[in-house]
C-alpha cells in the first residue's frame, strides 16, 4: 500500500503538466489552430515563473509570471498562425528553439546557471488520502471539466468547432474566424503557461533549459490519445504520468542500475507513448481546416 501510495503521488504529479498543455492545444486545435511548440511554450512560462518568484519572493506572484509569459508566448504563435496567416508548425518550432536560447541564455545571466529553489518559492501542497497533492492538480481537473463543458456544451463552443471544421461557412454565418483562433490559442497558451509553471514552482523546484524534458510532445501525443476530447486527456494524462512515475521509481530501486543502466530506465515512458499512439493514431478525427490558415474570398 505505501508503494502504491507512492506511485500516485508521483504519477498525480507527472500527469499534471502533460495534461494541461494537452488540454490546451485540444480547444487550440479544434478551432483549427496546431500548435507544436508546447516544449518552449511550457519551459518559458517555467523560466519566468521563477524569475517572478525569485523578484517578489512569493510563489503565487511566479505563478501569475508563468502565466502571463504562457499568454505572451500565445500571443506572438496567433498573430503568426492567424492574422498573419504563416505556417503553423515553422511557428511552432520557433517557439521550441526560443525556449532553449532564452532560457538557457537567461538563467546564465541572471543566477549563472541552473537554479534550485529554496522551500519558501515553493508551491505548498495539500493533504490527500494517498500522500501530498498539489493544488494545481484540482486546477487541473476542475480546467478539464471546463474546457469540455465550453467546447460541447456552449454556444461559444460550437462556433469554436465550427471555425476548425469549416471556417468559410462560419464566417458567412457572422462568426468572426480570426478572433476565435485567436482566442482558442490564447487560452491554449494559458494552460500551457500553467504547465511551465508548475515545473518549476511546484513539481521539480528547479529550473533549466531542456526542464520539460520532452513532455510537450507527450502532450501532443496525448491529444490523438484522447481524440481531442478533454475529459479523455484526463486518462491519457494519467497512463503517461503512471509510466513516468514508474521509471523513477524503478531506477531508484537499490541494485537495479548494475543491471540496468538508469538511461534505459527513463525511457519508459517514451516508450509507452509510442505504444499507445500506436494503438490510438487512425482512430482520432482531426478538424478538417486544422492547421490551414483561413483567407476570405
Amino acid at each position: 500500500m505505501e508503494l502504491l501510495a507512492a506511485l500516485l503521488t508521483l504519477a498525480f504529479q507527472a500527469m499534471v503538466p502533460i495534461t494541461l498543455a494537452a488540454i490546451g492545444e485540444i480547444f487550440s486545435e479544434r478551432a483549427g489552430v496546431v500548435n507544436i511548440g508546447l516544449e518552449g511554450l511550457m519551459v518559458i512560462s517555467a523560466f519566468f515563473a521563477v524569475v517572478g518568484a525569485k523578484g517578489t519572493g512569493d510563489p503565487w506572484i511566479g505563478l501569475v509570471c508563468g502565466l502571463g509569459a504562457g499568454v505572451v508566448v500565445g500571443l506572438i504563435h496567433g498573430l503568426i498562425s492567424v492574422y498573419l496567416r504563416g505556417d503553423q508548425v515553422i511557428s511552432g518550432v520557433g517557439i521550441n528553439l526560443l525556449g532553449l536560447g532564452l532560457v538557457g541564455s537567461g538563467m546564465v545571466a541572471l543566477w549563472g546557471g541552473p537554479l534550485q529553489l529554496p522551500a519558501a518559492l515553493q508551491v505548498p501542497s495539500l493533504p490527500a488520502p494517498w500522500g501530498r497533492v498539489s493544488p494545481i492538480f484540482i486546477v487541473m481537473l476542475l480546467l478539464a471539466a471546463f474546457t469540455w463543458w465550453l467546447l460541447f456544451r456552449t454556444a461559444l463552443g460550437l462556433r469554436v468547432r465550427a471555425v476548425g471544421e469549416n471556417p468559410a461557412p462560419a464566417d458567412v454565418a457572422g462568426i468572426r474566424v480570426e478572433r476565435l483562433r485567436f482566442g482558442a490559442v490564447i487560452y491554449g497558451a494559458f494552460l500551457g503557461g500553467l504547465a511551465g509553471a508548475f515545473f518549476s514552482l511546484d513539481w521539480t523546484h528547479t529550473i533549466t533549459k531542456t526542464l520539460p524534458a520532452e513532455r510537450g510532445f507527450i502532450a501532443l501525443a496525448n491529444v490523438v490519445f484522447s481524440k481531442l476530447n478533454p475529459l479523455l486527456a484526463l486518462l491519457g494524462g494519467f497512463i503517461f504520468g503512471f509510466f513516468d512515475a514508474l521509471s523513477f521509481w524503478v531506477s531508484n530501486v537499490p541494485g537495479i542500475n548494475r543491471f540496468v543502466p538508469w538511461q534505459f530506465v527513463r525511457m519508459i515512458p517514451y516508450v509507452a507513448t509510442l505504444l499507445v499512439l500506436m494503438g490510438a493514431i487512425g482512430r482520432a478525427r482531426f478538424p478538417q481546416a486544422l492547421g490551414r490558415p483561413y483567407w476570405r474570398e
